[in-house]
């Protein structure tokens, strides 16, 4: 602690929080370029693109909620504000949604299935949500 009484900055907060911040901008990238209509500038078939195309718009809400509320988390995490807890838990409902869309409610093109990216993604925003838990119960973050 400082002479403020606050803890001091430790230095794998900046690690974490860079790290989940740059993993996370992949996932704003995607879904701006998915939003935005640009998904044949990134080489993806008409099948891909319609697939996108077709969810309903709750789909793409907790999609949104996913992968803004987890840069969001992150850059809170950088600015130590304790508020990153509550923006990794937007993130966790709106993967739960997600996730729940995905696996049991559609049918996913072979060419876009990735069991392996939705485990990274889950470890990634539950790490998060430890970590900024922790960070708060230690008066890092504020």
């Amino acid at each position: 602690m400082n002479i403020i009484g606050r803890a001091k900055t430790p230095w794998h907060l900046w690690v974490v929080g860079i790290l989940t911040l740059l993993w996370n901008a992949v996932g704003g990238f995607s879904y701006t370029m998915t939003r935005l209509g640009m998904l044949e500038s990134l080489g993806m078939s008409e099948a891909e693109i319609a697939f996108f195309e077709s969810h309903p718009v709750w789909a793409n809400t907790f999609w949104a909620m996913g992968v803004w509320g987890a840069i969001a988390g992150s850059i809170l995490i950088l600015l130590r504000s304790r508020f990153a807890v509550h923006a990794t838990v937007i993130a966790i409902i709106g993967l739960i949604g997600t996730t729940i869309f995905q696996y049991a409610m559609i049918e996913v093109p072979a060419s876009l299935q990735s069991p392996a990216l939705t485990i990274m993604i889950w470890v990634t925003t539950l790490f998060m949500l430890i970590y900024a838990s922790r960070m708060t119960q230690n008066g890092v973050l504020r």
